[in-house]
């Protein structure tokens, strides 16, 4: 991709292919050559040069027979979505040599259309970060600034994406690991509405709350993507049959939760979101405060849902089905114990340590099945605020890129980098985070649009107004 500056849109780039101007071949040597020059960014655990270049290859021999809508546009995987015949780690020691035997129903998809798998992107173990500090595989630089974090957990996609190695890649958000990164990379971070894309071949964090999404350099590079991925799957019992809304009212309704302001964030960021208002305004739409009363609970019921549900995922790993096994145990009580230990990164072992804890019989109810009631009543606030609201405009995070290692210490710090996109997974709905600036250091800021179920098609038309309004003011 680096051999062809002036195509960075997925449609420029099939416009150049269609025309022969390009070959799927040539362009996707250029992007492996791009992603071996980049590796002191880490982003990629696997790098799939083979399977790629016979893609690109069978792409180049029969032109007319696969004019798909991702034909020949080379794109990245998260590493926990599986890649049949390629390694699948997560990011973690536990799965570092486990080669997966099929493939997810999203990358079945985007191979039906076309679309040239790079590789896999490196990720928080299992999915378990903001910051992309807890990988087996080493953590992933900002491209924007190599001694910060990228974000997480889906941080690999996001600095390829914003460091032009790809077009696009897939990520998972399970509490906000696709806009996060997104936001803190300066790229488009999709979260579609729970159930929109296939789960199958995810390898699950938190079951209720894992999402596939979408990350870009462009709106419209997302829409294409999701427009691929997403759609009912048979073998996802989670997956919603219900088609898209398609809407594009004249003039919108658009929520400004007074919650998300109050305390916290930082005030570059504050501007840049009433900023964006203003341009939202300045196009006919209506701009006006609206309450999310439950919303400061939603941090701490994620974390109690997420570590049960992880306690519950991870217990399949232990030695025996498959992965990584210890080799010093003495009995098989003693090799479940030192498998887990040594397989399993600190993150992880803390989050399953908090769900196994908030399951257990004498405090259950306490804390599993108050937090479940919680996450009742932040979904009950979502639908009702949409009752009078189109839309809802946010900060996707209350800062910008951290320095590495800044917050590794501090677990309750870390966590609180989610405080604005966790209610978004309680509940089910989707959201997009778009950049709309940078604060007078230079660092990306994203903007978080958060709709109603199904309605990524109206978020994904707003944020093609964020970032027009984005562009004129560079």
């Amino acid at each position: 991709m680096a051999d062809h500056p002036d195509q960075t849109t997925i449609k420029s780039l099939r416009a150049g292919l269609a025309a022969g101007r390009i070959s799927a071949s040539a362009l996707t040597d250029s992007t492996l050559k791009r992603i071996h020059e980049r590796t002191d960014l880490n982003a990629f655990i696997t790098v799939t040069d083979k399977r790629a270049r016979t893609t690109a290859a069978r792409l180049d021999d029969a032109p007319n027979t696969d004019s798909g809508p991702l034909a020949g546009i080379p794109i990245a995987v998260k590493d926990n979505i599986l890649v049949e015949g390629e390694r699948c780690t997560c990011g973690s020691r536990m799965l570092s040599d486990w080669v997966a035997p099929y493939s997810a129903t999203a990358v079945d998809r985007l191979e039906a259309a076309g679309a040239v798998i790079v590789g896999k992107t490196n990720c928080d173990e299992f999915g378990m970060g903001s910051s992309n500090e807890n990988s087996y595989f080493k953590a992933v630089s900002n491209p924007v600034d190599p001694q910060r974090v990228p974000g997480g957990s889906s941080g690999g996609s996001p600095a390829a994406v914003a460091d032009r190695q790809v077009i696009a890649a897939l990520g998972s958000d399970t509490g906000g690991s696709v806009r996060l990164p997104a936001a803190y990379c300066g790229v488009v971070g999709l979260k579609p509405t729970y159930g929109a894309v296939s789960r199958w071949g995810l390898v699950a964090f938190a079951s209720s709350l894992d999402q596939i999404g979408v990350l870009a350099q462009t709106i419209d590079d997302t829409r294409t993507v999701f427009n691929v991925i997403r759609g009912h799957d048979s073998r996802d019992a989670t997956s919603r049959r219900e088609d898209g809304v398609t809407r594009e009212p004249a003039a919108l309704r658009i929520g400004w939760p007074r919650q998300y302001f109050e305390e916290g964030l930082d005030p570059e960021i504050r501007e840049a979101i009433e900023n964006v208002a203003r341009q939202l305004t300045d196009h006919g739409h209506r701009v006006f405060e609206v309450s999310l009363p439950n919303a400061k609970y939603a941090v701490a019921t994620y974390y109690v849902i997420c570590c049960a549900e992880a306690s519950a995922n991870l217990a399949r790993y232990d030695g025996v089905k498959f992965g990584y096994r210890t080799e010093s145990a003495g009995d098989l009580l003693d090799m479940f114990e030192q498998t887990r230990d040594e397989g399993f990164g600190a993150e992880v072992k803390r989050r399953i340590l908090l769900g196994t804890y908030v399951l257990s019989a004498g405090y259950f109810d306490q804390y599993y099945g108050t937090a479940q009631r919680v996450r009742k009543a932040i979904t009950q606030d979502f639908i009702e605020v949409f009752q009078s609201v189109d839309c809802l405009i946010t900060p996707t995070a209350p800062t910008c890129a951290f320095k590495r290692g800044e917050k590794v210490d501090d677990p309750l710090a870390m966590y609180l980098m989610d405080v604005y996109t966790t209610s978004v997974n309680l509940a089910g709905v989707p959201a997009l985070s778009v950049p709309c600036g940078r604060t007078s250091g230079g660092l990306p800021i994203g903007a978080q649009l958060i709709g109603r179920p199904m309605d990524e098609n109206l978020l994904l038309h707003i944020g093609e107004l964020i970032e027009q309004g984005a562009a004129l003011q560079q």
